[in-house]
């Protein structure tokens, strides 16, 4: 049994799966605080980017089309933005070369950007594009921003899904080139997420870095734009004229980001970490009767994390941790 295992287990965070990222940052103040939020501007990142904002913080959104982000953070004091693709290691190192100039310190890094059962994609050397996206674009940002994240005693959060159910690390074919499963390379894709936490937590922790893994919950967002509407149809998500079909069983995109909200920043959470979260709680270890609520042990399992951080070294080559 890992450590992981036996530190999943609720803190008693007096927040559930209705609240908001305003109600779990009551009574908070952030000024002085400086947080990074990868996808800030779209989703679950811009109610993030609201709330933080909102509770004094300034936000850094790194963006892949700027202009966009620019528009739709109008009226958010307190935020800028920068370009950054997470597909192109080139970018990252770019952009991250263009922070640590300023020499401040960061807070809080939510990685929330994410891509979701897209088309069989490449990207970069030929790499399959949700693990390279959602893990490897993030491994390779924090990686590069960690001068400023340790400065920080920053908490990184990494933003899952109950996704990680489908599918483990694929660790003979990682860029699915022997046949292409959409959902089950998101599956892979949201464990790595999970994992990359787990070890970043163990890594980081003596320097005062702590880090987090989440489900932020079901919410239509832009996240389902690869998705046909007939699929959506057919999974019971919306009807036929595009309304949900079961609206309870989503989240609004305010409390979508309350997890990742909390997770950044409730006291409650004070000398944890490595930790998956869902419904601003720890989330107990899943089960075998076929829920997907709780993480899957292959998630948190401390061997396989190190594996991950040791693949991604050499498919990135950047280590944080390097000597």
């Amino acid at each position: 049994m890992s450590d992981n295992d036996t530190a999943q287990r609720p803190v008693g965070s007096g927040f559930g799966a209705e609240s908001t990222a305003d109600d779990v940052l009551a009574g908070l103040d952030l000024t002085g605080k400086l947080a990074l939020v990868t996808g800030g501007y779209s989703g679950l990142g811009l109610e993030t980017t609201r709330a933080l904002a909102k509770a004094g913080a300034r936000v850094v959104v790194p963006a892949r089309r700027t202009a966009a982000a620019r528009e739709a953070l109008v009226g958010i004091d307190g935020v800028e933005v920068d370009e950054l693709d997470l597909g192109d290691l080139d970018s990252v190192r770019a952009f991250a070369d263009r922070f640590l100039a300023t020499g401040r310190a960061l807070d809080v890094v939510i990685n929330s950007a994410g891509i979701m059962a897209c088309p069989e994609t490449r990207v970069g050397p030929g790499w399959e594009a949700q693990f390279a996206t959602n893990h490897l674009g993030h491994f390779a940002l924090v990686g590069r921003l960690w001068p400023a994240i340790e400065r920080g005693g920053a908490r990184v959060v990494s933003v899952s899904s109950r996704g990680h159910h489908i599918c483990g690390i694929r660790w003979d074919d990682v860029h699915w080139e022997r046949g292409y499963d959409k959902w089950a390379a998101y599956g892979q894709a949201k464990t790595a997420n999970v994992l990359f936490a787990v070890r970043l937590d163990r890594l980081g922790r003596d320097a005062g870095v702590r880090a987090f893994a989440l489900h932020p919950g079901g919410i239509l967002t832009p996240l389902q734009r690869h998705l046909p509407k007939a699929e959506m149809v057919e999974r019971g998500w919306i009807d036929d004229d595009g309304n949900p079909l079961n609206p309870e069983g989503f989240k609004t995109p305010r409390q979508g980001a309350a997890t990742q909200v909390w997770a950044a920043t409730s006291p409650r959470l004070d000398g944890l970490g490595g930790l998956y979260l869902e419904d601003c709680e720890v989330a107990g270890p899943a089960t075998e009767d076929g829920d997907r609520s709780g993480v899957r042990a292959w998630a948190t399992d401390p061997e396989q994390a190190a594996r991950l951080w040791d693949l991604s070294v050499e498919l990135t080559g950047v280590n944080a941790f390097a000597g």
